[in-house]
């Protein structure tokens, strides 16, 4: 009898757990049937030679191709309902790491999209490459949306007007590569939570950056190059203190370096290069800026002399000062300070006297340029500095130059083998 009642316990705890696992079966979300609808629309329109519907028959948050991915959200009264939806959709084939849905070149965009409404971020990489498709309006991506990102689409066209007030959640905004054109909105400065600006390499042509974007504390990226705009780089860009990286290279920004760019205290990368910043000189605020490791303002005739300002600047890596219009000579605090430095950029100035011998100390030195201004004198490198660097130091364009016989092998002199020669024939007379 005994034996009876354990077997009946036991029996009753079986049936009760399986019936609490039945109801955790059947209560399992899935997709809405409409949603999972748009993401084979939306597939479809990106790659239509693939059967997506037979490839993914069931559930969409269950078994889906990379880079369609879902979450969990409490909805209902109190949150007691719990719904499955699309967080995010990526597209273009990056890598076996990224298999992404691929595209082709017939790939377009499917209205559609602007009907996800928890989609967190959005992924096109090289999807646009032989036929012209708009970008979708800025406005119809709703407020949950936290990356936007399009790389490498060169027919993607279309502007970024429109109302931004939607993207409160926006960190990240990536736009290279496109003939998106127009200008940046001025309600741009208002995404607060923006954390990376790259609108790189598009047709930005006579547009301004918005003034105020002293509001957006959280930003660590802003790269606005090789597009078109114009203009005053706006003052408010000293005010972005977390900023790590600026680059504002290849536009056609005028007048004077704001000063204000002395605030960013963290920034490690300065791109100004190719721009028509003026009679401003090598800005002094740089040595303000402890932690930079790239400066590059080659391309804007900012002429005056090369400051001694390197002091707090040990870290630098890069220094690109070519065609700025310097005068003067070389301060040999410059290589004294930069240890660290493994490109230095001065060519095509006005730089006279000799190249100090602490030029020559330089041991992270892999490419020096010091074409085409008026140096003169003797070199200062040895002839294992001259053989490691090779033809990456470079010093064509400077006739007065002199050039040791053991150096010749090593070095690209192009016209300062005019100086060799000449020097040695003095020895002969």
């Amino acid at each position: 009898m005994a034996f009876s009642s354990s077997s009946s316990a036991i029996m009753l705890i079986l049936i009760f757990f399986s019936s609490l696992l039945f109801n955790l079966v059947i209560s399992e979300p899935v997709l809405n049937p409409d949603e999972q609808e748009s993401v084979y629309r939306v597939l479809e329109s990106i790659n239509s030679n693939i059967p997506w519907r037979s490839l993914f028959p069931d559930d969409l948050c269950s078994a889906a191709p990379h880079g369609v991915v879902c979450d969990y959200f409490e909805e209902g009264h109190n949150g007691t309902t719990e719904t499955l939806h699309i967080t995010e959709l990526s597209f273009g084939y990056v890598s076996d790491y990224s298999p992404n849905p691929p595209c082709t070149p017939n790939s377009t965009i499917n209205p559609l999209l602007s009907s996800f409404k928890y989609l967190r971020k959005l992924f096109f990489y090289k999807c646009f490459t032989e036929t012209h498709v708009s970008m979708p309006a800025i406005s119809s991506f709703r407020s949950p949306l936290e990356e936007l990102v399009f790389i490498e689409n060169p027919y993607l066209t279309g502007s970024l007007s429109g109302n931004l007030s939607n993207l409160s959640s926006l960190r990240r905004l990536v736009l290279t590569g496109t003939i998106v054109s127009g200008k940046i909105p001025d309600g741009f400065g208002d995404l607060t939570n923006l954390e990376q600006v790259t609108i790189s390499r598009n047709r930005f042509i006579g547009g301004e950056v918005p003034l105020n974007l002293e509001k957006l504390k959280k930003l660590k990226v802003l790269d606005l190059s090789q597009n078109g705009f114009e203009g005053n780089v706006p003052e408010s860009v000293g005010g972005l203190t977390e900023l790590l990286k600026l680059d504002l290279s290849s536009n056609q920004f005028s007048g004077k370096i704001p000063e204000s760019l002395g605030n960013l205290q963290e920034l490690e990368f300065l791109d100004l290069s190719y721009n028509r910043f003026a009679n401003c000189g090598v800005p002094l605020f740089l040595a303000e800026m402890p932690r930079l490791r790239e400066v590059h303002l080659s391309g804007n005739l900012i002429g005056g002399h090369i400051p001694e300002i390197w002091e707090n600047l040990g870290g630098i890596s890069g220094i690109g000062l070519s065609g700025t219009g310097l005068v003067g000579n070389i301060p040999a605090s410059m290589a004294f300070y930069l240890k660290n430095v493994s490109y230095i950029g001065l060519d095509n100035n006005q730089l006279e006297g000799t190249v100090p011998e602490e030029f020559g100390w330089l041991e992270m030195v892999n490419e020096m340029n010091l074409e085409n201004n008026r140096l003169r004198g003797r070199l200062p490198f040895s002839a294992k500095f001259a053989a490691k660097v090779g033809k990456k130091l470079k010093l064509a364009g400077n006739p007065e130059l002199c050039v040791d016989e053991g150096l010749r092998v090593s070095v690209s002199l192009i016209s300062v083998t005019y100086s060799i020669e000449n020097e040695m024939s003095k020895q002969r007379d």
